[in-house]
């Protein structure tokens, strides 16, 4: 017993100069003559208090007493030392004085433990409140830090973590750690914290009506409307599901909590461009998007107003799960808008080709990534608008295109259009003056890679710091496919389809069929040494190993195969445009690679483009019969090889000659995309024919610099003509000053705001400023706060909005840019509705 009121004195002398003892039942006296504690004076009151009182606070007022009385404290009118008895601490030796003196609460406290004894009397709940107890808790502070260590909540005892874990509790369908609570006597002030910081109130408190309450209420304060709950449980909501621990809870309770409501078909009526940033179920972005789909489709909204309303929805919680869809409806949207004011026609080939490479292109670019898109969602939702884009592009698009450029190219007695590049040409042209310069180029070469396609790795190298890219464009030969595309852009004097069953070329004699052919054609040609290796081999060397590669050789090729690999096989042509995402990221991986490999300068480009319909072609788009003509020595989809075909109504014949090559092989093409009939080959990726996106190929050049080269869009805080904060609910404009572009990107800020000292006063919003439109409307961003009970402390004070930006990958923030506001809250009017 001893050894136990030693410690718990010990502990009360940390914080007291002076401790009364007062051993009511006169049994305690051997324990104080045996009680040594250093420092401590020990001292009877006998009838001696004045001569007590004067050797305390004159002749001893830095020393700590013990004073000991043995039998009960005296009533207040007749104790001569109640002065001291209120400045300083008690002592008892019952078990709620105990518990204070371990804990080093004051005797204020006393009432407390007495009510909430069965939480005491847990030594582990004791010692998890003891580390959290500070000399300046009052009752609420020290009975949230109770709630706390019975929800088991490790960060910060405030009433917002203690729900968040309740809340998680619930969702499992658990109720333990609110059980502790109720056992511990908290579950009443739990309930008036609840109603104090968030106006709940109700004849059946629970932890799940509360949180359907939540979701009931911040849905309507979003919309404007009256609830029940106050602002301060919108803020608790938005900290709450954004934060990157509460997600599956957040979207479990959500579908629970909806289920459970009435708001479905509250959300039926409501117009989904007063839905804005209103992200608590699920159903909301279900039903923006198919109601976005519908406008899309029948053009029933603007444009612009389509475009804000999915904007809005980037920042939701939702985005993640469906941005593959919203993706779909903006790219969908650009897609009719660039069909609806493009001309096809074309007055001669050259402008033709012209056209399509500056213009044109970026249909099928919009197609693509529609049809991309609307695979990854994998929903049956956006198959209408599928099916709609799939029409609009093969019959007012991909036909139209085709039979226009058939109609130009008819007569051309040989396949050279003046001032068009030619691929034969492309040794000579790009590779040739790096190595008269003295320089090493790489050149990669992505079977199948289009226009469009190289188009946009294009945009992707030049967002690449301290790369500097240019795209230009060549016409494939014909046929357009991977023998004779891959020969012409291999130094020669003259190439030639080979007189074989195989479709094979051959360049100056010399095989170029596979790499290793084209691996000797090039070291032949170039005395620095050159060779050719597949993009795979290359990815797998070490670093060491491809560092020798580039300095032994002037010249490296780089094969790669993706596209067509993906295309040309019946049962994997549907994921050809997932073949092209994929394409264009390896890419830019190759590209990485050979730079730490000491390459500066690279060219890439393809032997071939494709044609691509996602939807299942009709009978009229095949043309000619299955049956083998004794002429015909190699067939395709898009070309027939042979010698003295026969002409026909749906095909164009070439002789070699006109096409540029040597040898006696003849060619036949279709007109415009018809296909011909093939049994067993895929019919939606085809090539080899003479359409605009089979023989336009991209080239793009690709120079590595020594210094940074990529900027961020600036981010400014429109002030407007006040300075002064007079609602916890207040918007500021944050306005992207820059349109981004290849080398200047977006730029992603933690916005939100806080007292001069760093104290949190509001949501946080993560924002990313990403936006390329020209006009400077379109680039403010309007955003709303809710400003927390918290912040009327500060009324009358300066608050801080800050801007702050992510170190690199860390979890680490600094301060971008910053504005200081003055709070004026008015009592009452805590909110502007």
């Amino acid at each position: 017993m001893t050894d136990k009121i030693t410690q718990a004195l010990t502990k009360m002398f940390e914080n007291n100069r002076i401790v009364f003892w007062y051993d009511e039942k006169k049994e305690l006296r051997a324990d104080f003559d045996a009680i040594e504690i250093s420092g401590v004076n020990k001292v009877e009151i006998e009838n001696n208090e004045f001569g007590l009182k004067y050797r305390i606070l004159r002749e001893q007022p830095e020393d700590k007493f013990l004073l000991f009385h043995e039998g009960p404290r005296p009533d207040d009118k007749d104790n001569w030392m109640l002065d001291l008895y209120l400045s300083y601490g008690e002592f008892r030796t019952d078990q709620i004085a105990l518990w204070m003196a371990e804990l080093g609460l004051g005797h204020e406290f006393t009432e407390l433990l007495r009510e909430n004894s069965v939480f005491f009397g847990s030594a582990a709940r004791r010692n998890q409140l003891k580390d959290r107890l500070v000399p300046e808790d009052d009752h609420r502070d020290v009975r949230l830090k109770m709630a706390a260590v019975c929800c088991s909540t490790l960060v910060e005892p405030r009433l917002e973590s203690i729900l968040a874990a309740l809340l998680r509790e619930y969702s499992e369908g658990n109720d333990k750690k609110f059980a502790r609570i109720e056992r511990s006597k908290l579950s009443e002030f739990l309930f008036e914290q609840m109603k104090r910081q968030y106006g709940y109130e109700t004849d059946n408190l629970s932890i799940a009506d509360f949180a359907i309450e939540l979701f009931k209420s911040c849905y309507s304060i979003e919309l404007h409307e009256d609830a029940k709950l106050n602002q301060d449980a919108l803020l608790f909501m938005r900290r709450w599901k954004d934060s990157i621990r509460q997600n599956d809870v957040f979207e479990l309770l959500s579908k629970k909590c909806f289920e459970s409501s009435d708001i479905e078909k509250d959300l039926n009526d409501r117009d989904v461009k007063k839905l804005g940033n209103i992200d608590f179920f699920e159903k909301i972005d279900k039903k923006i998007i198919s109601e976005l789909t519908s406008h899309v489709m029948h053009k029933t909204m603007p444009a612009d107003q389509i475009e804000s309303i999915i904007s809005q929805r980037k920042s939701g919680h939702w985005f993640k799960k469906y941005e593959n869809f919203y993706n779909t409806l903006e790219y969908a949207l650009a897609f009719f808008e660039r069909l609806s004011s493009i001309n096809l026609n074309i007055e001669n080939v050259e402008t033709g080709i012209r056209n399509y490479a500056e213009t044109w292109f970026r249909v099928d670019q919009l197609y693509r990534k529609t049809i991309y898109n609307y695979r990854e969602s994998s929903q049956s939702l956006l198959k209408p608008l599928i099916d709609q884009i799939d029409n609009y592009y093969s019959n007012n698009y991909l036909m139209k295109l085709g039979d226009a450029w058939q109609h130009s190219i008819e007569h051309l007695s040989d396949w050279k259009f003046p001032g068009v590049p030619q691929q034969h040409r492309f040794f000579a042209k790009n590779v040739q003056p790096f190595l008269s310069a003295n320089k090493k180029v790489a050149v990669i070469i992505s079977d199948a890679m289009r226009y469009e396609v190289g188009e946009e790795l294009f945009s992707r190298v030049q967002q690449e710091n301290r790369y500097v890219a240019t795209l230009k464009f060549q016409q494939s030969p014909l046929p357009s496919y991977t023998q004779l595309g891959m020969a012409a852009l291999l130094p020669h004097k003259e190439l030639s389809i080979d007189d074989n069953d195989k479709g094979t070329v051959s360049a100056d004699g010399v095989s170029t069929s596979g790499t290793a052919n084209r691996a000797k054609i090039l070291n032949s040609a170039i005395a620095g040494g050159a060779t050719a290796v597949k993009a795979a081999d290359f990815n797998s060397m070490g670093g060491e190993a491809s560092r020798e590669l580039i300095k032994s050789h002037d010249v490296v090729y780089i094969y790669h195969n993706q596209i067509d690999h993906t295309g040309d096989n019946r049962e994997s042509e549907e994921r050809v445009f997932n073949a092209v995402e994929d394409t264009i990221n390896e890419l830019i991986f190759l590209v990485r690679r050979l730079a730490s490999a000491n390459v500066n300068n690279l060219i890439i480009t393809a032997d071939h483009g494709f044609i691509y319909q996602n939807n299942e072609l009709d009978e009229s788009d095949f043309v000619g019969s299955e049956q083998g003509d004794p002429n015909i020595r190699y067939r395709d989809r898009r070309f027939l090889l042979g010698k003295g075909l026969a002409d026909k109504e749906f095909a164009v014949n070439y002789t070699s000659e006109q096409l540029g090559l040597a040898g006696s092989m003849e060619v036949q093409i279709p007109r415009s995309i018809n296909r011909l009939r093939l049994k067993g080959s895929g019919s939606r990726f085809v090539h080899g024919g003479s359409s605009l996106q089979e023989i336009v190929v991209p080239v793009i050049s690709i120079n590595k610099k020594r210094k940074d080269n990529i900027e961020y869009v600036d981010v400014d805080i429109l002030r407007g003509s006040t300075s002064i904060i007079t609602s916890r609910q207040f918007s500021v404009v944050l306005f992207q000053e820059q349109v981004v572009e290849d080398k200047i990107q977006p730029r992603s800020l933690r916005v939100a705001v806080y007292s001069t000292k760093g104290d949190l006063l509001s949501d946080v919003r993560d924002m990313c400023f990403d936006n390329t439109t020209e006009e400077h409307q379109g680039r403010e961003y309007n955003v709303q706060f809710v400003l927390s009970a918290e912040a009327e402390k500060f009324s009358g004070q300066e608050i801080v909005l800050k801007l702050e930006e992510r170190e690199g990958k860390t979890s680490h923030y600094k301060e971008y840019k910053s504005a200081r506001y003055t709070l004026r809250l008015n009592a009452g009017f805590g909110f502007d509705f």
